[in-house]
């Protein structure tokens, strides 16, 4: 009898979900770029949490330009919920330029992965991603490569795409002045096109380009993969306005800048996000880059909208610094 297994879903390439349920992850990134590594940032990888064997990695300047300890940026990398890594090279050279450009260390956690470990697996583990930090902070043996130059009173945590969504809610869940996390302190936050989503299509989800980098057939798909079982895509974790989530009017969140691409499916969500919460007197700031596509800032971080990109983040940081 001939085998009926059938592949049902695929993600560039790298993740593979077969009728039987089986599922066959490639170790290989789905961006094959050269890795930018030219010694000016020193970088390693710690385990931070041990029960998932779940590693960040770590980067700081190798010769900081002042003298004074350094903010802390996470940077989460995306992948819709299902795919992505600290170590993936397009994730790897942005926090080479993060660290160099910001003069940050930058911090860049693993996450489990759907669908082996659906929701809300990857927001749990961005939270023990910044609970680490704070171990780091209090421990009486910490790690002097990190402690010697991060200045933990001064903390920012961006995320890219599922990473954005991952950041807000961390920012939902410590809320303004993180005092769970103390002596750490959360300044702001970062939204690097967020992956948001919700049962009833944006008009741009609707109406937008059908070739783009991050189509509708693959949102839906990262999603159908990531959310809980019997849930819908209204679920408190993936819609911030869905029947069931928070009232965000109600809770006090640290400030806020959201940047999207203008021809990114998922900037109707990010923008009516930002506008909510502005009228809601929130401290938020919306930034749409004109004619940039899903991830342009990684996949090309010298363009000009990546510059600007990189300048916006700088002066958010100084001006919530203090």
């Amino acid at each position: 009898m001939e085998d009926s297994k059938y592949e049902v879903e695929e993600c560039r390439g790298v993740l593979r979900v077969y009728s039987d349920g089986t599922i066959l992850r490639l170790t290989k990134p789905s961006f094959e770029v050269p890795i930018h590594d030219d010694g000016s940032i020193l970088w390693k990888d710690v385990v931070f949490q041990a029960m998932y064997n779940l590693q960040l990695r770590l980067y700081k300047p190798a010769s900081p330009i002042s003298a004074a300890k350094l903010p802390v940026f996470y940077y989460i990398h995306g992948g819709g919920f299902c795919i992505g890594s600290r170590a993936w090279p397009n994730c790897q050279n942005y926090c080479f330029k993060l660290a160099s450009e910001l003069q940050a260390v930058v911090i860049s956690p693993d996450y489990r992965l759907a669908p082996e470990n659906r929701l809300p697996a990857a927001i749990e583990d961005g939270y023990a991603a910044v609970k680490w930090l704070q171990d780091q902070a209090v421990s009486d043996e910490p790690d002097t490569w990190l402690t010697d130059v991060a200045d933990f009173s001064r903390v920012f945590i961006s995320g890219d795409s599922a990473g954005g969504n991952i950041a807000h809610n961390l920012a939902v869940r410590l809320q303004a002045g993180s005092a769970e996390l103390d002596p750490v302190r959360v300044r702001g936050y970062v939204y690097l096109l967020p992956f948001f989503g919700g049962t009833i299509r944006t008009k741009f989800e609707a109406e937008g380009p059908k070739d783009a980098f991050l189509n509708i057939e693959l949102i839906d798909r990262f999603w159908r993969l990531s959310i809980p079982i019997g849930s819908t895509t209204d679920h408190p974790l993936v819609n911030p306005f869905g029947p069931n989530s928070p009232n965000l009017e109600k809770i006090n969140l640290d400030p806020i800048l959201v940047l999207v691409g203008g021809c990114d499916l998922l900037k109707d969500r990010a923008k009516d996000y930002a506008n909510k919460l502005k009228n809601y007197g929130k401290n938020i700031e919306y930034v749409e880059f004109e004619g940039q596509q899903h991830g342009f800032f990684t996949i090309d971080p010298n363009s000009e909208s990546s510059k600007k990109l990189m300048l916006i983040i700088k002066k958010f940081i100084q001006d919530n610094s203090s």
